[in-house]
């Protein structure tokens, strides 16, 4: 069985209270001095000779300089608690991207710019799920440039900055690389249970308290993701919810306020080979569903477990059914479903693939609209 692990959200608390209220321009490119293939279209330089591709390394001062100005620190103050935050600025109209967790219940926050000015801001939308929130800065400084969102997904071994200020330390970059894409991240609601966030990117680049909101991003300058957390008891191991996810919420927190996510309404397990020898299955891979929540999309479609094995002090559900592929898209574990999941909408109907009593069956649902983590 999987072993859950901690997480620590990268949010400055400056006083007493819980922690639920919280807290552009590319580098220029490397001259090369010889005529080779190139190919920028993920926000790098690479120069390919005889099938090897090398990276060309980062110029952290230049992509500082370029950087910085378009990176604000986010104060909250309440009642409750305050803290500090990170933030950059998204577009021309003066909205800001930040983490959710970073303003909690807030209805406005101050915006501190790189030269110092202070700001007021509006958050105008907050999404729990994704942990995103954006804000509205009504009068932004000239110099406080939008900064570009990366087209394509990082891949592992990718050069990449976090910005932000950790511990209160405004104007701060950190550089490493992309240690791992499609990682599910345990959060905690304000007020709910426990849930994840899925695809989030793992990265070796330090992502402190403090550096929540601040972006991610490539050795061109593009934001390849927004800095959420950071491993407990763990170095050089932090994450960041992926520019692709941000590219699908933002628009609609700007817009609307709020993002829906689709919802299928189950527990699962993820098919290890010990919960795969407990149910008698011919496969070692798929998601096992323990329970299907009454009323649910997939109620009467899909079906839960319904008894346990005791094996080696764990109980494993035994029953469900076994879902092996969405869409075509094969599922492995559970990552691999909740990455299927947040490229659907409500309302879509998607096929399966399932195991159920040792044969092979196809279904379809229809989505719904995930409860928010409170009501979940």
């Amino acid at each position: 069985m999987r072993e859950p692990f901690a997480v620590l959200l990268a949010l400055a608390l400056l006083g007493v209270g819980p922690a639920s209220a919280g807290a552009g321009a590319g580098a220029p490119a490397p001259s090369l001095g010889e005529s080779n293939a190139l190919d920028d279209s993920d926000g790098e330089l690479r120069v390919t000779h005889a099938s090897v591709q090398t990276q060309i390394a980062c110029d952290f001062e230049s992509l500082y300089d370029e950087t910085i100005e378009s990176v604000v620190t986010v104060r909250v103050s309440g009642q409750n608690a305050s803290g500090l935050g990170s933030g950059f600025v998204y577009d021309e109209s003066g909205h800001v991207v930040t983490n959710q967790h970073v303003v909690g219940n807030a209805s406005e926050v101050e915006v501190q710019f790189d030269r110092g000015q202070w700001r007021t801001a509006e958050v105008v939308g907050t999404d729990a799920y994704s942990d995103l929130a954006v804000l509205r800065v009504g009068n932004a400084p000239d110099y406080a440039d939008p900064l570009g969102v990366n087209a394509s997904e990082p891949e592992p071994g990718q050069r990449v900055a976090a910005f932000g200020s950790p511990l209160g330390l405004q104007g701060t970059i950190t550089d490493g690389i992309v240690s791992g894409t499609n990682r599910s991240m345990p959060a905690v609601a304000a007020e709910g249970p426990r849930f994840t966030i899925p695809n989030t990117i793992q990265t070796t680049a330090a992502i402190n308290p403090g550096n929540s909101g601040g972006p991610l991003v490539n050795c061109a300058g593009a934001v390849v993701g927004v800095n959420t957390a950071s491993a407990a008891g763990g170095e050089n191991t932090g994450f960041a919810v992926p520019a692709s996810r941000l590219k699908r919420v933002v628009p609609a927190l700007i817009q609307n306020g709020s993002y829906t996510h689709s919802y299928l309404g189950i527990t699962s397990t993820d098919v290890t080979p010990t919960v795969a020898d407990a149910n008698d299955l011919g496969v070692n891979r798929g998601v096992l569903v323990n329970d299907v929540v009454p009323g649910s999309p997939v109620a009467g479609t899909l079906r839960g477990s319904d008894d346990s094995k005791r094996i080696d002090d764990f109980e494993i559900p035994v029953g469900g059914d076994v879902i092996l592929r969405v869409d075509g898209q094969r599922i492995a574990s559970q990552e691999d479903l909740a990455s299927v999941l947040t490229q659907k909408r409500p309302g879509d109907t998607v096929r399966m693939r399932i195991l159920r009593d040792g044969e092979r069956q196809r279904v379809r649902v229809t989505l719904g609209e995930r409860p928010p983590p409170e009501e979940a």
